[in-house]
């Protein structure tokens, strides 16, 4: 496929100033000479006005052409950029034209997928790009910037160089049958294994922030019907997103927008008020609050702070699920009863004055950061993929431990250091894991 000269729309559809069309492959240039109409000679990393026209030499659009030479580019290829005018009929008539000219429509991904494959990015860079397209959060987007810098590649790197040392004393052993590990060569083959797999226990540490930073801390709001949960969505939010209504009963369903706090991304979702249902729909309702509150990584709990504590219905949670709850007392602008000053961990607001909400804020940060230091200057945010990845190397890792310690025969423990160097070749992409990328790249928007 590296043979072909591929081409696609980069930007997102739609009307916009410009778009940007891009060609990478061997024939970028030859197929683009084609389709415009070019000067004598394109100056590598110069913009040149150029026109469009079609097959009968109808003028289909014009802008500025860029010429970036491989290896230095992108994709570590001939690449050529053309920025027109950004209507969506013609941006697609100008991506049909270079179609009919010789061009391959791309993949999805496959720009950055050959980034990868020719060398310019390792496979966990690759990863990052999605994750700075998507990120929706200010940590998020430095966690992605992070990885992009090849924070986490130089780890898994990093861990490789360190067991290869390892695993070369072992095939020597191998090589020399007659003779066996001493046990001061036997104590300094653990040590380093034994740093090795203290780096991949930090990493695998930073699995939970990752989830949080790529896809939001789930944050259920419950408690019973009227007590404000649908206008704390709204304060939240900073703009009525939900039905206000004294009505008990009036959200059915539940409800979700993601917003930021403190640079921590929040899937906020309001459900339905726990209580005796009064209808089938209410019911339904009521059993997607329960399945929210199973999967959720904070609970506020909203309840009235003008009732008495003894007569308010608490959420029955698992012991499990208590430290992520927050309780939230709402309507404190009508007083709160005597009764909870012994819940000094209560945060009282106002959603009706907008009051306490800061300090609601911070709490959220808090209860969210028990998950690790979401600020920490450790290249943090491993996916679900590098989590399963240094999962396999540290246990087979300790399995390689297992069987110097036990004094097995060397070609027992090269096995297990062979398969431990292997995952971390997964996670940069040094093996031969065509699954794997596809899988990885197919996630990827049309262009990139």
């Amino acid at each position: 496929m590296l043979s072909d000269t591929i081409a696609a729309i980069s930007t997102a559809l739609g009307e916009a100033a410009i778009s940007v069309i891009r060609l990478s492959g061997p024939q970028a240039l030859p197929i683009a000479s084609r389709a415009f109409k070019l000067p004598e000679k394109v100056i590598p990393r110069r913009a040149h006005v150029v026109s469009v026209r079609d097959e009968h030499g109808a003028a289909l659009d014009s802008g500025v052409l860029l010429h970036f030479q491989g290896p230095a580019s992108y994709t570590g290829e001939d690449i050529v950029e053309f920025h027109g005018h950004g209507g969506v009929l013609v941006t697609q008539r100008v991506l049909e034209r270079l179609l009919a000219c010789g061009a391959r429509a791309a993949e999805p991904g496959e720009f950055t997928q050959r980034a990868f494959l020719n060398g310019k990015m390792d496979l966990t860079q690759a990863e990052a790009v999605m994750d700075l397209i998507h990120a929706q959060s200010t940590l998020a987007l430095r966690a992605a910037n992070e990885q992009l810098g090849g924070a986490i590649g130089r780890e898994a790197a990093a861990m490789q160089q360190a067991l290869v040392p390892v695993l070369a004393h072992i095939e020597a052993y191998i090589d020399f049958p007659e003779e066996d590990i001493s046990p001061e060569t036997g104590a300094d083959l653990l040590r380093r294994i034994d740093a090795v797999q203290e780096q991949a226990r930090q990493l695998l540490a930073t699995s939970e922030q990752g989830r949080i930073l790529r896809h939001g801390a789930r944050t259920v709001i419950s408690g019973a019907p009227n007590v404000g949960k649908s206008s704390l969505l709204n304060v939240l939010l900073g703009f009525e997103r939900a039905i206000v209504s004294p009505t008990a009963g009036t959200t059915r369903d539940t409800i979700e927008e993601i917003i930021q706090v403190h640079g921590i991304p929040l899937r906020l979702v309001d459900t339905a008020g726990l209580r005796e249902a009064s209808d089938d729909i209410e019911r339904i309702g009521i059993e997607r609050t329960q399945r929210e509150l199973e999967r959720a990584d904070l609970i506020l709990e909203v309840l009235d702070a003008t009732s008495s504590a003894e007569e308010v219905k608490r959420l029955d949670l698992p012991p499990a699920l208590a430290p992520r709850r927050l309780v939230i007392l709402n309507k404190a602008d009508l007083g709160v009863h005597p009764s909870w000053d012994a819940e000094s961990a209560a945060i009282r607001v106002s959603c009706l004055k907008n009051t306490g909400i800061t300090a609601l804020r911070d709490a959220i940060r808090d209860v969210i950061a028990r998950a690790g230091p979401l600020e920490s200057d450790h290249p943090v945010a491993i996916n679900a993929r590098h989590q399963a990845a240094f999962q396999r190397s540290v246990e087979r890792l300790a399995a390689a431990r297992a069987a110097i310690e036990s004094q097995q025969a060397p070609e027992f423990i090269a096995l297990e250091l062979r398969e431990s160097l292997q995952a971390l070749g997964d996670v940069i992409g040094q093996v031969d894991v065509e699954q794997i990328l596809d899988v990885i790249f197919s996630t990827f928007c049309i262009g990139k």
